[in-house]
């Protein structure tokens, strides 16, 4: 049984006879690691937190930078985006000035002129990726092609007979499609 006395001796911090054997047993609870108070606890937190906090404001700014530089790339691509084409007509516009700037011209120089202007048309045309869609003969695309009438013909149904005005492509994309005359079904 308990000794109501050593109870009281040990409330009121005298040590009784046993005390030697207590303070023993403390020992090996001194060299346990002391847990930090939950004030520590919460400034290491908080401290955490302000670095994440940080962290998502800077990636936050670089998206935003991010977003901003790429709209004002869009914004030069469209403003800037016939400059090369545009640098390509220029020699186009030059001949002309000068073929109408000689004084005596004979219809074989006018003729060999335009030609060469055409030339350099076609050429700024070529180097631009704008292409020419001249269907004769091949099958009615709609896409590609628009119909203007039927025509009886021999060639197949739905095969364009006459061009009336060329077409033209930049890239894969039509630009005008080609207005033409198709054969109609025999």
């Amino acid at each position: 049984m308990s000794n109501p006395e050593n109870t009281q001796e040990t409330m009121l911090g005298n040590e009784p006879a046993s005390a030697p054997a207590a303070a023993a047993e403390a020992a090996p609870a001194d060299n346990i690691d002391v847990i930090p108070s939950i004030e520590e606890q919460f400034k290491a937190l908080e401290l955490k937190a302000a670095e994440h906090y940080d962290a998502w404001l800077r990636a936050k700014a670089e998206g935003e930078n991010i977003r901003r530089r790429a709209q004002e790339d869009i914004s030069k691509a469209h403003k800037f985006a016939v400059e090369k084409f545009a640098g390509e007509l220029l020699a186009v516009k030059d001949s002309l000035e000068a073929a109408l700037a000689v004084q005596e011209q004979t219809v074989e120089s006018f003729k060999s002129g335009v030609e060469l202007t055409l030339k350099q048309l076609v050429s700024a045309f070529e180097k631009n990726a704008l292409n020419e869609v001249n269907p004769v003969g091949e099958k009615f695309d709609p896409h590609k092609h628009q119909a203007i009438g039927m025509v009886d013909s021999e060639q197949e149904a739905n095969t364009v007979v006459t061009v009336l005005q060329k077409g033209y492509m930049i890239a894969d994309r039509v630009l005008r499609p080609a207005l033409v005359m198709v054969a109609k079904g025999k």
